[in-house]
């Protein structure tokens, strides 16, 4: 493979990251606007962990997608869940015990030494872990949530997309001068 060729294959390659990391970013940011929070994705939310609560089973840090649920009274003890507290706060931990038929639950973070102070009433259960956890995509999440980081993940990948579209039209001229003064050595 000569060496235009690399530099080609190089480019395309290039452009095509910068691309799609600017339509994901673009994508993230208006989901996650237009949802008012986190973004969700075929009934799955991403929530993102703020708190080592759950250590080591979710880092803190991590974004977990969770499921949303149509009976909230079938939990079982050892569930994960994500429940909303009265202060409108999202949390997820381990459910401990069971109580009142399913329509209460004890949890407790697996980090914590002791359980939660309120049962959660099954009507806050917002869904259930899956199992799945990314580690540190949640401080991502949380700063393109801000207004600096909306913009800045937006701002970023574009104008690396513009100063790239900048230098490739730039070598397109100066290969398109270089061919003229080929054809026609006495232009000068």
């Amino acid at each position: 493979m000569s060496g235009k060729r690399v530099l080609k294959v190089i480019s395309n390659l290039v452009t095509t990251v910068l691309f799609i990391v600017l339509l994901l970013t673009l994508f993230l940011v208006v989901s996650t606007k237009a949802s008012g929070g986190e973004p969700n994705f075929f009934g799955y939310q991403l929530k993102t962990v703020l708190s080592g609560s759950m250590e080591p089973t979710i880092q803190t840090g991590s974004i977990i997608p969770i499921k949303e649920v149509d009976d909230p009274t079938s939990f079982q003890t050892g569930d994960v869940i994500t429940y909303q507290t009265e202060e409108d706060i999202l949390v997820t931990h381990r459910i401990t015990e069971v109580n009142e038929g399913g329509n209460q639950y004890i949890t407790k973070g697996d980090a914590n030494d002791a359980a939660d102070m309120e049962p959660v009433n099954a009507m806050n259960i917002v869904g259930a872990y899956t199992g799945i956890s990314i580690p540190y995509i949640g401080y991502v999440m949380d700063f393109a949530n801000s207004s600096e980081g909306a913009a800045l993940l937006l701002v970023i990948p574009g104008v690396f997309l513009i100063i790239y579209a900048g230098v490739t039209i730039w070598r397109a001229f100066r290969q398109l001068d270089q061919a003229k003064k080929e054809v026609n050595p006495n232009t000068e």
